[in-house]
């Protein structure tokens, strides 16, 4: 038998040891740095210095600095807020819907969750005239309502919890392309201002992004992400089968129901809070996990976050200089990742079955 290799000892500088930094820490250090990019860099710059005088001014009630003080504390800062908790929520659906399923293309985007609340939306601001918070409430009912009408149907109607994970995909696809044929219909019927709306919303925007929005996402996201954490024990027991899974002691059918729901409301919080911000919780999990080596909540929760952040940069900052002074939705940047991303996973997918 061939010797065991004995583990690497950490190397050694003079009398220090150096410990290996973990790559979901380095990812929560890109995260932070690109945070505080966000809000000090741009077209309009603000110092360190100045930023944490801002802050405690607010805080205190101290003296504001003109103008500085109200693009960082009513549009920059809330803006990257809201961009990494939404990117938070989107990264951890998409590594539940993926890590249930199996399957990489379980994602809200590709299911029709999003689909779903982009359709109640359209339906609340075309139909009724909705705006604001009404919009996001459609939005969140929309898709908790298209959650539960594919598990059904990819479940076979039972309600027995052990719906395979191609049916669901393939009941989501479908369930998505008749509510965007819903939303295109809707989009032709409504008056032009109505229209440019209901366009900006459906591609994802942080340009409406404010405190209240961030009050409400922050008391949703308090309340999942330790739900996430309660959760993942039985879904590392459900990805080695339902039988194992079973004979460890897990069940199986409300485990799989506690897991759609959580991720499911992960998606609708996010989407009611900024739109269907496309492609971040598809990208998400196999970005993380081809960063870490393994699955990992946390991990996929900080590329989600990464992921806006850089995403609604680029789009607010870099792209008016290239696109002579047009600003994008947040939605056309990561969509515009997303797309190839795609294409090559199922390339990568066929040459391994090849």
């Amino acid at each position: 038998m061939a010797a065991k290799t004995p583990p690497k000892e950490p190397k050694v500088i003079g009398q220090r040891r150096l410990v290996p930094v973990s790559r979901t820490a380095l990812l929560a250090a890109a995260v932070a740095l690109l945070f505080f990019a966000s809000v000090l860099l741009g077209s309009y710059t603000v110092t360190i210095p100045d930023f944490f005088t801002i802050v405690a001014n607010h805080l205190t009630g101290g003296p504001k600095i003109p103008g500085a003080s109200f693009i960082v504390m009513e549009d920059k800062l809330p803006r990257a807020v809201i961009g990494t908790m939404i990117g938070t929520a989107f990264g951890l659906a998409g590594a539940l819907f993926q890590t249930m399923l199996r399957n990489p293309l379980a994602s809200p985007d590709v299911i029709g969750i999003s689909s779903g609340a982009s359709a109640a939306a359209v339906v609340a601001i075309v139909v009724f005239g909705a705006s604001g918070g009404a919009v996001s409430a459609a939005a969140l009912a929309g898709a908790l309502a298209v959650a539960g009408l594919i598990y059904a149907i990819s479940s076979g109607g039972a309600g027995r919890g052990d719906a395979a994970g191609n049916r669901l995909v393939l009941a989501g696809v479908g369930i998505a392309a008749a509510l965007q044929a819903v939303v295109s219909f809707l989009m032709t019927r409504a008056d032009i201002r109505t229209a440019a709306d209901v366009l900006v919303w459906l591609n994802g925007s942080l340009n409406s992004a404010n405190w209240d929005r961030a009050g409400i996402l922050f008391l949703a996201l308090a309340v999942l992400v330790p739900a996430v954490g309660a959760i993942a024990g039985p879904l590392r027991v459900l990805e080695l089968g339902d039988d194992a899974a079973a004979g460890l002691g897990v069940r199986v059918n409300a485990a799989r129901v506690a897991v759609v729901v959580i991720a499911v409301a992960l998606a609708a919080v996010a989407t009611a809070a900024a739109g269907p911000v496309s492609f971040v919780a598809f990208l998400a999990g196999p970005i993380a996990r081809r960063v870490t080596g393994k699955a990992s909540m946390p991990a996929s929760a900080l590329v989600g976050a990464l992921i806006v952040l850089a995403a609604d940069y680029f789009a607010a900052n870099l792209a008016p200089l290239l696109l002579d002074g047009t600003v994008l939705p947040v939605g056309v940047v990561t969509g515009a990742l997303g797309a190839p991303f795609l294409l090559w996973l199922l390339v990568t997918a066929n040459r391994k079955d090849a």
